[in-house]
């Protein structure tokens, strides 16, 4: 099964009338070989649907509007098996608005070259034929990503691979629901923002929350439900001795467990993906939510600290885009730096909400103090994460859009253990290097807040970000800091010149 699965993308190949029966019969068939080839490959992660070849522009029109309106299609490739003529395209572009892909490919690999006649010319002739496709795309400036390449090649399917991540990510956020519960961390800039704005653009709805709301959700957690949660933490996770049955520091454990089977509740009742909290707004809470939110970003929920409901976004967004992954993505902060012998190295980490799917090795579950919360000491998962390659995305609205501030990282193990920081963190490398980096982050104004993905490659965030028509700056490992901040200056006119009033 594919981890996208319920997820499809509509395989639509043009053609036209001029060429006869047969040939129509035969691009029809060429047609459904391919989408089915491409369904079956197992970098792709939801189903490709052959659609019947169009070839009027009444057709063409049908087939965009019923994929509109198909709640399971993320998106439609594009294909021209032979000549299209391009005006009757125009009424289903301009109707369309899912998220488009070209691919610029043809049914034969090889060339018959003593046998080719014009039959075969009139047949295979996307050379031809995608070359007005992509006309007529950019005179109305269609915003699509364009894939070349023979379609049985690996790197075709990686790449549609891809976008199609980006297409049930982009998909997601259209209906995301948040949970704001209480605002902002006060005096706090960057994970503040424009939500109506956010609504219009991404189509993301953030709404608020009394913590009171969440408390009486949990009063009507029953026992057996709190017993199933501590045997789960048990069976999961290496539990410290004082929480355990006859702990000292048990029925903190039996708090946390009511916390998070609230929130689970509250959030299935009411729709939501997402959820934000604050530190400074707790009121009858018994605790600060640690495991609880730890436990729900493990299963696919988004989360962003101090209200921070952008990051609890994204979080989300970039789980479902990496559905299927082995390595995990989390919320995550930048908090410290090594600048040693070894290397430049970030040390990243947040009070409590790390999620345990980007871990290395089994949690431990632990309470320790918190300084800040006003509440009695949280119970947590600690761990380090594993080692690979990830990217780290953060999302800022900058007045007059939104931005995303992308880094390509290498995670590394910790130079030495960490026995007194008790909870969850990750160490990386970024790439190109830390001065690069980290100062293409400061002239973009990166957040501190962000999301940290092992599943997810530079490639499908700037997808997602071509679909949200979201601008995005790039930090890769081929990036220089002169020529990033000449492409933040022509993001800034292009911006400018494009935006809608």
């Amino acid at each position: 099964m594919k981890p996208l699965e319920e997820s499809t993308v509509w395989f639509l190949t043009g053609s036209q009338d001029l060429y006869g029966e047969d040939v129509l019969r035969q691009v029809a068939e060429n047609s459904h070989v391919i989408a089915a080839g491409l369904d079956e490959a197992e970098a792709i992660p939801v189903r490709i649907v052959a659609k019947p070849v169009v070839k009027s522009a009444e057709s063409i029109e049908e087939i965009c509007r019923l994929a509109n309106t198909d709640p399971a299609c993320v998106g439609v490739i594009a294909w021209m098996h032979t000549f299209s003529p391009a005006k009757m395209w125009i009424p289903g572009l301009l109707a369309l608005d899912k998220p488009l892909l070209h691919l610029h490919t043809q049914f034969n690999r090889d060339l018959p070259w003593a046998e080719i006649d014009m039959d075969f010319m009139n047949l295979n002739q996307a050379a031809h034929g995608d070359r007005e496709f992509g006309f007529i795309l950019s005179r109305l400036r269609v915003s699509r990503k364009i894939v070349v390449g023979h379609w049985q090649d690996p790197s075709v399917a990686d790449r549609i691979a891809s976008w199609s991540r980006a297409a049930c990510g982009f998909h997601e956020a259209r209906s995301l629901k948040v949970a704001r519960f209480g605002s902002n961390m006060r005096r706090v800039a960057v994970t503040d923002g424009d939500r109506l704005e956010a609504q219009v653009k991404l189509g993301v709805a953030v709404d608020g929350f009394g913590v009171a709301d969440l408390e009486e959700s949990m009063n009507q957690v029953d026992g057996g439900s709190v017993d199933k949660l501590i045997d789960e933490y048990h069976d999961q996770y290496d539990v410290s001795p004082e929480l355990r049955v006859g702990g000292d520091r048990h029925e903190s454990l039996i708090e946390a467990a009511r916390i998070e089977q609230g929130l689970r509740d509250f959030l299935d009742a009411g729709g939501f993906r997402a959820f934000t909290d604050t530190f400074e707004d707790l009121a009858g809470l018994p605790q600060l939510p640690g495991i609880a939110v730890q436990r729900l970003m493990a299963d696919g929920y988004g989360f962003g600290a101090e209200g921070d409901w952008k990051t609890a976004t994204l979080v989300r967004v970039m789980k479902v885009m990496g559905a299927g992954g082995d390595r995990g993505a989390s919320f995550m902060e930048e908090y410290t730096y090594h600048l040693g012998d070894t290397g430049p190295k970030v040390l990243g980490a947040h009070m409590l909400e790390v999620c345990p799917s980007i871990s290395g090795e089994r949690p431990s579950c632990e309470i320790h103090p918190l300084s800040i919360g006003g509440k009695p000491d949280p119970v947590r998962l600690v761990f380090t994460a594993r080692p690979g390659p990830g990217v780290i995305v953060g999302l800022i609205d900058l007045g007059d859009r939104f931005r995303l501030v992308a880094n390509e990282v290498e995670l590394t193990e910790p130079d030495a253990p960490l026995p007194k920081l008790p909870v969850a963190r990750a160490v990386w490398e970024p790439k190109p290097d830390f001065e690069t980096a980290a100062g293409g982050w400061l002239l973009a104004g990166g957040s501190h807040h962000t999301c940290l993905s092992l599943d997810l490659e530079l490639e499908t965030i700037s997808d997602f970000a071509s679909m949200a028509q979201v601008e995005l700056a790039a930090i890769d490992r081929n990036s220089t800091l002169a020529q990033f901040e000449k492409d933040l200056r022509w993001n800034q006119a292009f911006h400018h010149m494009t935006s809608v009033p």
